[in-house]
């Protein structure tokens, strides 16, 4: 192998002799490579390709025994050997290929494969003899596929259509199984039965002659190209050379990696997580928490005990959660699963009951952090509100939707801090919110749009028909959704700007029922009609609009501009009490253009 740098070597190695290693335990799997998922169609398309030397792609490999990385092996699919033999390489890239070449050529077990539709089969694979020599036959023609019986059927299983279950059957109907191919003793044995049974037809030996000469030559010939990566290459180089060659096109996450290290421990990393998972589950803000999210949250929480006790730095990078080790792990599962929980009943009580409604997925690595080193400090009022005020300036402030690693680091340090009586934490410095943003929060796509929501559930946000509010609501699992308090039907019959009545301004927490009972009606009719067919008293239905920050009066006369100026400046105080600061630009030209006038309240004018 020709030696390029110092990471990795390239090569060609034979095809025969990688089968062989595989064969013999000298070349496996790492144990975080899936399963193999090869249908017929690639198989066949794949032994066509080799019979004609074309290339089939290189394959990566990893040098085992260095200090880089360490990972627990397993067997390619179909190879049987000692448990204790250890690999001197492990496949990175080019595990279906490799598999598949294996099993149909050297293993001397059927094929586990799948139709095009995706029905599993089991084949065993032939090459048509004549159809191999024929320059006219699309080579792919002359693989023949078949199931492990070596029969084909028809008529509902009634009629034989072709039956290959010996080497006199095969020789009869001129298929060379490819099962024999890399197997000299078979391979022998085979070749002396069919030049045996045409020794008196030397058009069926010169064919035979061809066969052997320009297509199973080409087999025993092959190289495959290879990128050998040394063994001193480092867990995160691997993952990242992994995510840019792999054709298989399915990304290996941290957790994947992360499983097969702990394996070579001896810990099993992947039945730990799902236990832990399930638990989690159970509270439905936590159910979109994932393994890599579980493994970063302990990274952080280690990494911060760490800068405690020896003054390093503060980091949950991808690099960082691939240098956890098993004890790390184990220490710390327990208080990080512990964290999440805390985290899950401070979102509940800030009215985030699920996942969906979850305005940052990622801001939970470090709320569950945070919560895992308070401990029994959690429980404080004052530590809740603490955590809380930093929750909301993430959100409103919408400072999780890029690259967050270094802001966590920042947050749980800060908020540990202050919590303790430091400084505010530079989330909370850093959170600003424009006036203008409430006109561009049309959908729950955004983080900030789903946080007005839920501060909007904090106040009230009573049903329109049953007067519940919104705990009572989803506790008894009523479908609450987002809907227009002016119906987005009659904005349009109206002209009303569409910038403005599908914002946020216009949208309410509440029932998909009392959402089809107001249906596309003016609001003074909707409001006439719940009052009239409900038995709403009109006091009782205006406290109710008033939970929802809906100024009465203003919908009642249907004064669409004057309820979106009103609404927009109440949205903006529930913001400013959410961050605990003042909302900048109420009164700026900008805001002035976007609305028509200032967003200060009139009095304060």
């Amino acid at each position: 192998m020709a030696t390029v740098g110092s990471t990795f070597r390239t090569g060609e190695p034979d095809l025969a002799k990688l089968l062989e290693q595989i064969h013999d335990g000298e070349v496996q799997l790492p144990d975080f490579q899936r399963g193999w998922v090869w249908d017929d169609h690639h198989i066949r398309s794949l032994l066509a390709s080799i019979s004609l030397s074309y290339p089939i792609g290189s394959v990566m490999l990893l040098e085992t025994g260095g200090d880089g990385v360490r990972f627990k092996p397993r067997p390619v699919q179909g190879a049987s050997f000692a448990e204790s033999v250890e690999p001197s390489l492990l496949i990175l890239d080019g595990q279906q290929r490799m598999t598949s070449l294996y099993l149909a050529l050297r293993s001397s077990e059927v094929v586990p494969t799948r139709t095009d539709k995706g029905k599993d089969i089991e084949r065993v694979y032939y090459l048509n003899i004549s159809k191999s020599v024929d320059p006219e036959v699309d080579r792919e023609d002359a693989v023949v596929s078949i199931a492990p019986n070596r029969k084909i059927m028809s008529d509902f299983n009634r009629v034989v259509d072709l039956d290959i279950s010996d080497a006199e059957k095969e020789y009869d109907a001129g298929l060379f199984p490819l099962d024999v191919l890399f197997d000299n003793a078979r391979y022998s044995a085979w070749r002396r039965g069919y030049t045996g049974r045409y020794r008196h037809d030397d058009k069926k030996l010169d064919e035979w002659d061809m066969f052997e000469a320009t297509v199973l030559q080409r087999f025993q010939q092959y190289r495959v190209p290879s990128i050998e990566l040394t063994k001193n290459t480092q867990k995160e180089a691997v993952c990242q050379v992994f995510e840019k060659v792999n054709t298989g096109g399915v990304s290996l996450t941290v957790f994947e990696l992360m499983t097969a290290t702990f394996a070579a421990d001896d810990f099993d990393l992947r039945q730990d997580w799902a236990e832990r998972q399930e638990r989690l589950k159970e509270k439905l803000v936590l159910s979109s928490v994932g393994a890599t999210d579980f493994l970063q949250a302990i990274t952080l929480h280690s990494s911060y005990e760490r800068n405690r006790r020896e003054g390093t730095g503060i980091s949950c990078k991808r690099k960082d959660v691939l240098n956890l080790n098993v004890d790390d792990y184990r220490t710390r599962a327990e208080r990080i699963e512990r964290g999440f929980i805390d985290a899950a009943r401070l979102l509940v009580r800030e009215k985030v009951f699920n996942a969906y409604n979850l305005p940052y997925g990622t801001q939970l690595v470090p709320l569950a952090a945070i919560c895992a080193v308070l401990g029994g400090k959690f429980e404080s009022d004052v530590v809740k509100q603490k955590i809380a005020r930093w929750f909301w300036c993430g959100v409103f402030g919408e400072l999780y939707g890029g690259a967050n690693e270094t802001r966590f680091a920042n947050d749980i340090l800060d908020v540990i801090e202050w919590v303790s009586g430091g400084d505010e934490p530079r989330t909370i410095r850093d959170a600003n919110f424009a006036p203008t943003r409430l006109l561009t929060l049309q959908t729950r796509q955004s983080a900030a749009y789903k946080g007005v929501m839920a501060q909007l559930m904090q106040v009230g946000g009573n049903d329109f028909i049953n007067g519940d509010d919104i705990e009572v609501t989803t506790f008894f699992d009523q479908a609450v959704d987002i809907h227009h308090i002016f119906p987005a039907s009659h904005c349009q019959k109206q002209g009303h700007p569409r910038q403005k009545w599908n914002s946020v301004i216009n949208k309410a927490p509440i029932t998909a029922k009392s959402n089809r009972i107001l249906g596309g009606n003016a609001p003074s009719k909707y409001l006439a009609s719940i009052e009239k067919n409900y038995g709403v008293a009109p006091e009782r239905l205006d406290a109710i609009l008033k939970s929802h920050l809906v100024t009465p009066a203003l919908i009642r006369d249907d004064v669409f501009d004057g309820f979106i100026l009103d609404r927009a400046r109440r949205l903006l105080d529930l913001i400013e009490r959410a961050i605990g600061k003042s909302v900048a630009g109420r009164d700026s030209e900008e805001t002035i253009e976007a609305f028509g006038e200032a967003l200060v309240h009139p009095e304060k004018a």
